[in-house]
């Protein structure tokens, strides 16, 4: 969850006053080659911009606040799209949402929501009535598991509150299945600066082609290793493989982009990874978000996606921290700088996955952003064609 500036020209796919309408109206399907289903390509050379769609601040569906999207993917089986939220009980208790949206190349016409589902903890209740309570999760990323269709989910924790991040894999219902046991440097600690830093901990998941193996991004690095990224530096970040039992099976470190702008004089500024996807010839197409703020106190949004290789990349999974330890990053090649798009505004962006393909047997790439229920932002969905 990460906060961004003020609002721009709306386009909204949901109208206020006639959400309820929209959310159960029939929704067309996209245009697809017959057995082609959502699946990583190959490789991705660019993307082409199909249309973009916004949820109203808020919007309300069956009873829950529309907002906050941090995860997203799509369920190749039932032909929906399951999109996640980080709220954290302050307006209902954890939940995802199942979702159909009307696009084909020409055109991306509608979003509209059909379910809601909440996250469940070890004892079959919700966040808000477990004794595990609200502060426990910070959902940053969702996934749907390839291999029988239940859900995987990850949390950011709590460094202040001393809670532990998480990820967790349920039913596509939200009943909790299992949990990872996670490496030590991984853990918070409240009253030290090591492990996890606050707010900064898995906001990616992606499997890997096949389902064998589930990826984790960390948005900033640990703090054994190093400082985060300034306008003078970047920084390293672990994307760490977890086999399906836990095991860390590979880790490598990701190279961030300096801040691409200095903030104003005593104002905030950060750059990190908001979510990761697999590709089929083994690289990672890694989101990176900046904000940096204004004297005003809004937000500048400086979003970039690179694929990153790994292949010549160090195993630092045995390392417990990377600063001042030789190792040798991955590489990473620009996909897309989102500011060449010419859209009025590009929001705090945190969920990605690859769609249904096109008629022409392109893949499809969809994104939307964390609005943070905050009315100077906005929940915006853009849709793109990969182009191979």
């Amino acid at each position: 969850m990460r906060r961004s500036g003020p609002i721009g020209a709306l386009a909204a796919c949901i109208l206020a006053g006639a959400l309820a309408a929209c959310a159960l109206a029939p929704a067309s399907a996209p245009v697809i080659v017959a057995g082609q289903t959502a699946g990583a390509p190959s490789t991705v050379s660019g993307l082409r911009f199909i249309g973009e769609q916004r949820v109203l601040h808020q919007a309300q569906f069956r009873g829950t606040a529309l907002g906050g999207f941090s995860g997203l993917d799509y369920d190749a089986a039932r032909s929906l799209w399951v999109i996640a939220t980080d709220d954290r009980c302050t307006r209902n208790p954890a939940r995802f949402y199942d979702a159909r949206l009307d696009f084909d190349a020409q055109g991306f016409r509608a979003l509209r929501m059909r379910d809601v589902h909440f996250f469940l903890n070890h004892d079959g209740r919700d966040f808000a009535a477990s004794g595990e309570g609200c502060g426990r999760v910070d959902v940053e990323s969702i996934r749907i598991d390839p291999l029988d269709g239940s859900i995987w989910y990850a949390s950011e924790g709590d460094r202040r509150a001393g809670l532990d991040p998480f990820i967790r894999h349920a039913a596509r219902d939200g009943t909790w299945l299992s949990e990872l046991a996670l490496p030590e440097y991984f853990r918070v600690h409240r009253d030290e600066e090591r492990g996890s830093r606050y707010n900064a901990t898995f906001e990616g998941l992606a499997f890997a082609p096949g389902g064998a193996s589930l990826w984790a991004s960390l948005e900033w690095p640990l703090y054994a290793d190093g400082p985060v990224p300034t306008p003078q530096h970047g920084a390293p970040v672990r994307m760490t493989e977890f086999g399906r039992d836990g095991q860390v099976l590979r880790q490598f470190a990701y190279p961030l982009d300096a801040i691409p702008a200095a903030p104003a004089p005593g104002k905030h500024a950060e750059n990190g990874v908001s979510e990761i996807l697999a590709m089929a010839d083994g690289e990672l197409l890694v989101l990176e978000r900046a904000a940096v703020q204004g004297a005003d106190g809004s937000h500048a949004n400086y979003i970039r996606l690179y694929a990153s290789d790994a292949r010549a990349a160090s195993d630092v999974k045995a390392l417990p921290g990377l600063a001042g330890v030789p190792y040798t990053p991955a590489r990473k090649r620009l996909v897309l700088d989102f500011s060449t798009l010419g859209l009025a505004r590009v929001d705090n962006l945190e969920a990605m996955a690859w769609g249904p393909r096109l008629a022409n047997g392109h893949a499809t790439l969809l994104l939307a952003s964390d609005n943070n229920y905050n009315q100077g932002q906005v929940s915006q969905f853009l849709l793109f064609e990969v182009l191979p």
